[in-house]
Order: structure tokens, then C-alpha cells, then sequence
């Protein structure tokens, strides 16, 4: 993939116009907006590899308030802050005052004073929208329940990046109609991916998501297919995506899951249906023996760990664009 030449101080009018805005789901950004950003992350990595230092953010703070555990998440945005020019704080949930009852109203308030963006791994997207509406800096959203659009974004630049194109890419996701997949299915409508979505009963994505993936897909060219077939999804895919049977939060709910998700592991057996050149793409950490074989993540096809780096470049170009 040739990225595009970006200039510093972001002549392209999408990226312009995505400074000031939150990041709370991955469609609050059109299909340009999320081109540019990709062309973005794509021109920053390079630039990282090259040895280029790119700092834009010099004296520029990200909080980062955490509700749930984290490796990539952390990671990737204390490291992203850092390389452009930045800091970044990390703050449990717990420790705040917010886990003694301060409103999340005043929480907004004070820190919009303190820093200039605030990231949020956490459970409730409704506590994290209200966390937006308070707040007068950009607000990003690391994780919730629903939500999960800074991977979608990793998701899609890995995409690219192998295939070196993502109109038409037939991508197929089997598991958990969860936050991953509400996320992606989102942004590979934008984009002008074909995807199918294959769950079992009881577990299907929101209805109100798939239909508004669908519209998206009608203007981007894509397509959006679900199914309870994890054979149906798979056939002739270019990407095999999948994730935990049980996120966090669900724990309590893990040994139904693993009988009411049995047939949908991803192996040797299920991937025969793709494509001779297919990858296979986990958000992690992954369960070897549950949703996917160790024969799949671990093999030729997997591209798991590029995603995984690629979360680092897909955040920076966020933060640098709101920023």
C-alpha cells in the first residue's frame, strides 16, 4: 500500500475536519474522513520505521481512564502519545473520584481544564457518551460494551495493508455478535467491504447496527450479510476474523458460552471454505482450543500480530487528527 503524501499541518480538508471531534463509535466518521485517517496511520508508521520523529503534540496530555484491564489499549496510546511529542496519565477508574460517587458530569469538567483529550476503556457506552457531552475536549473511545471503534480502525489498516485494497475485500467474522463486531462491521460498510457476520442464535449483533452497516454499505458499494453459518460466511472469504466467546463483563455467563458456541471455532476444518489466500485476523488476546486453533492463529495465514502493532499507527493518526 502507497500511502498518500500528508503535509504537517494536515492540508487534507478530511483530516481537517476531524480536529475538536470525539471518537466514540467508529461511524461518527464518514467513509473519507476514515480513508484519510487510514492514509494517515499508514504515512505515520512509515515514518516511525524510517526513524522520522513526527511530534505535533508537544505539550499536549491524554488522560486515560481505565475501567478494564488492558495490554494493547495501554500500551499503544501511552507509546503513540509519546512519539508525538506528548504525555499521557494513566487513571483507574477506581482511584478517581468517580468510583465515589462523583458524577461523570464533573469528572468532564475538571479534566477538560487539566488535559487535552481523554481516552476511555470502560463499561457503559451511555457513560461515555454522557462523558462527551460534558466535556470540551475530544473524548475517545477505548472500549465499551458496544463499542470498540480504535480497532476497527487497526482492523482495517491491516486489511489494506495485505491486500492492498479494501472495496470489494470479503471479510467474514464468526463468534460473538459483540463490541469487535459491532465496530467492524460499521467500518467495513463505510469502506466498501463485503462482510458476513455468522453467530449463533441468541448472540446476533443489534439490529439497529446491522441496519444502519447495511445503508452504509448501499453508498460505499459493500455489502453486509448475517448468518447462523459459519460455513455460509466463510465461503470465498479474503479475511477470517474472529474473538473471545466471552468478553469481559460476561465471565459469569463463560461455561454457557462454551456450549452454546461450539461449531464456531475457527480451525483447520472451517477455514478450508475461504479462500486459498485468506487471512486471519484476532482482536486478542486470544483462547487457543476455544474460538480459533492454535493451527490457525499460530500459522501462515495469521496476520494477529501486525494487527495488534497496527493499533499503535491507527491511534496516532486519531490523535494527532483530533488534536
Amino acid at each position: 500500500m502507497q500511502p498518500v503524501k500528508i503535509l504537517d499541518h494536515f492540508a487534507s480538508e478530511q483530516l481537517a475536519s476531524c480536529k475538536g471531534k470525539d471518537l466514540l463509535r467508529v461511524d461518527e466518521f464518514s467513509g473519507e474522513e476514515l480513508t484519510q485517517l487510514l492514509h494517515f496511520a499508514a504515512y505515520l508508521k512509515q515514518r516511525q520505521k524510517s526513524g522520522q520523529p513526527y511530534q505535533p503534540l508537544k505539550g499536549k496530555t491524554l488522560g486515560m481512564i481505565f475501567d478494564k484491564s488492558s495490554t494493547r489499549t495501554r500500551v499503544s496510546f501511552e507509546v503513540g502519545m509519546y512519539q508525538l511529542g506528548g504525555m499521557s496519565m494513566f487513571l483507574s477508574g477506581k482511584e478517581l473520584q468517580l468510583g465515589r460517587g462523583e458524577p461523570i458530569s464533573d469528572t468532564a469538567k475538571v479534566m477538560s481544564r487539566y488535559v487535552d483529550a481523554i481516552m476511555i476503556r470502560t463499561f457503559s457506552h451511555a457513560g461515555v457518551e454522557e462523558l462527551a457531552e460534558h466535556a470540551s475536549i475530544p473524548i475517545i473511545n477505548g472500549l465499551t460494551d458496544q463499542f470498540h471503534p480504535c480497532q476497527a480502525l487497526a482492523d482495517m489498516l491491516t486489511i489494506w495493508e495485505h491486500k492492498g485494497t479494501l472495496q470489494g475485500v470479503k471479510l467474514a467474522y464468526v463468534g460473538d455478535g459483540n463490541n469487535v463486531a459491532n465496530s467492524l462491521v460499521l467500518a467495513a460498510a463505510l469502506l466498501g467491504l463485503d462482510v458476513r457476520v455468522a453467530t449463533p442464535p441468541g448472540y446476533e449483533m443489534d439490529a439497529d447496527i446491522v441496519k444502519k452497516a447495511a445503508a452504509y454499505a448501499l453508498a460505499s458499494g459493500g455489502r453486509v450479510g448475517v448468518t447462523h453459518d459459519p460455513a455460509e460466511a466463510v465461503n470465498g472469504a479474503d479475511v477470517i476474523y474472529t474473538d473471545v466467546w466471552t468478553s469481559m463483563g460476561f465471565e459469569a455467563e463463560n461455561e454457557q458460552r462454551l456450549k452454546d458456541f461450539a461449531g464456531y471455532q475457527v480451525n483447520e476444518q472451517l477455514v478450508q471454505h475461504a479462500d486459498p489466500g485468506y487471512l486471519f485476523m484476532h482482536c486478542l488476546p486470544a483462547h487457543r482450543g476455544e474460538e480459533v486453533s492454535a493451527g490457525v492463529i499460530d500459522g501462515p495465514h495469521s496476520v494477529v500480530f501486525d494487527q495488534a502493532e497496527n493499533r499503535l499507527h491507527a491511534q496516532k493518526a486519531v490523535l494527532a487528527a483530533l488534536l
